[in-house]
């Protein structure tokens, strides 16, 4: 039997079956839903089990009721196929009122209009992600965004050249994919990204859609990774690189499903008070849930990021963000980014539950690192410290070697150093 990497949702989980009767977990496939919950499930049912679909069909029909029995906490692993599940779920809740009943896992979005009970205070959601490089044993964990919350200086050594970076942003962090060879990883992420095409697209609500249509797509938000691309520019790439026009209807209804799917996973803006007149733009900054599958749909290799540095920086800039917001998620805190009227910006602000917050800038190589930490200083100056309060840290994100404090308080940390 594979031995298991622990995660970082390991302890969210077991703290929302505390407090939950129920507990939702989404995110992309593959990304180790099932598996992390299996680690605390007393009993499973796989609805997606092609040897018993029928037989739970019919039980549907007669008693749902009859699928959830088992040992609790019991897994019930792609819950979605069969919708009624849920309002089912939240009726035993309310019946038992106890809490660590029932862990619900998918990896569609499922419309709600059908559901008759949204869950609150019965079921607890929680969201998983790719690995982390820290969860994948790529990173050292010798600055945590903990202490840099408590404004402790940070020290550390990465283990990773920059060709090493680059490795790991196309191999990706899905768990079946670390410690594999590269031609074993590529296989992975080309599986996992075919199927987008040629399955998941069509299954996610049973509408038929086009994949060749989905693929420019696909590539189109991969070329725009890590910008505030519009509707309307990524519909302007399509038909400038791509073969054929798309309407803006086709290309939002896409990309609704694309989300519903969790293939992306863009950055919303955080909106603080400012000192100055200066206008917050609202825009989400566009992100796919792991970098692995921008560079895929590019067909860049990791030889490939190393020739092109603009491309290989905005991918590096995404995985920083996939990792942090796993680690934010794990200090009850959310990322946003911050872009003004100014051109000031930060590519990623990350937002405790209690107030706190840091900004982050990210940056490939060394070279920038200066201009980098002047931007925050300014932004830190910004902010209304009244409404807001003072930032607890600025830092600077690079795939360079050393972790470090400079003196004008700027942290800069490689990502192989970091970790919640």
């Amino acid at each position: 039997m594979k031995k298991y990497r622990p995660r970082i949702a390991d302890e969210e989980l077991k703290s929302k079956l505390e407090a939950f009767g129920a507990v939702s977990i989404v995110g992309p496939k593959w990304c180790g839903k099932t598996t992390t919950a299996e680690q605390v499930a007393k009993s499973a049912i796989y609805m997606q089990d092609l040897n018993m679909a029928e037989e739970y069909k019919r039980m549907m029909k007669i008693k749902p009721s009859r699928l959830l029995k088992g040992e609790n906490p019991r897994l019930i692993d792609e819950w979605q196929t069969e919708p009624d599940l849920w309002d089912t779920v939240r009726h035993c809740v309310d019946k038992l009122s106890e809490e660590g009943l029932y862990i619900l896992t998918g990896s569609v979005a499922v419309d709600k209009s059908g559901i008759r009970h949204s869950g609150a205070g019965r079921i607890g959601r929680m969201k998983m992600s790719t690995m982390s490089l820290y969860e994948s044993g790529d990173s050292t964990g010798e600055a945590p965004l903990s202490e840099m919350f408590s404004g402790t200086e940070v020290s550390g050594v990465s283990p990773h050249s920059i060709e090493d970076v680059a490795a790991i942003v196309v191999r990706g962090g899905w768990p079946n994919s670390i410690g594999k060879g590269s031609a074993v990883a590529y296989d992975h992420v080309e599986g996992y990204c075919e199927a987008i095409l040629e399955s998941e697209v069509r299954t996610a609500d049973g509408t038929d859609r086009d994949g060749e249509k989905m693929r420019r797509l696909l590539r189109s938000l991969s070329r725009n990774t890590s910008t505030p691309a519009t509707y309307t520019s990524i519909l302007a790439d399509i038909e400038k690189k791509e073969s054929g026009a798309m309407h803006i209807n086709t290309l939002r209804a896409y990309e609704k499903v694309l989300r519903d799917i969790y293939v992306t996973d863009d950055l919303p803006a955080w909106t603080p008070k400012l000192r100055s007149k200066s206008t917050i733009r609202t825009s989400v900054t566009r992100h796919l849930s792991d970098p692995a599958i921008a560079a895929y749909f590019l067909g860049a290799s990791a030889e490939d990021l190393l020739r092109d540095t603009g491309t290989f920086g905005l991918l590096f800039e995404s995985m920083v963000i996939r990792d942090l917001r796993v680690y934010a998620r794990s200090q009850r805190g959310s990322v946003y980014h911050y872009r003004d009227s100014d051109g000031l910006e930060a590519d990623a602000v990350v937002h405790l539950q209690n107030g706190k917050w840091g900004a982050v800038e990210v940056k490939l190589g060394s070279l920038m690192v200066d201009a980098a930490a002047k931007s925050l200083l300014k932004i830190k100056d910004k902010v209304e410290s009244e409404a807001m309060g003072r930032p607890s840290f600025l830092a600077v994100v690079t795939a360079t070697k050393y972790a470090y404090t400079r003196e004008d308080g700027v942290h800069v940390v490689p990502i192989g150093c970091l970790r919640p």
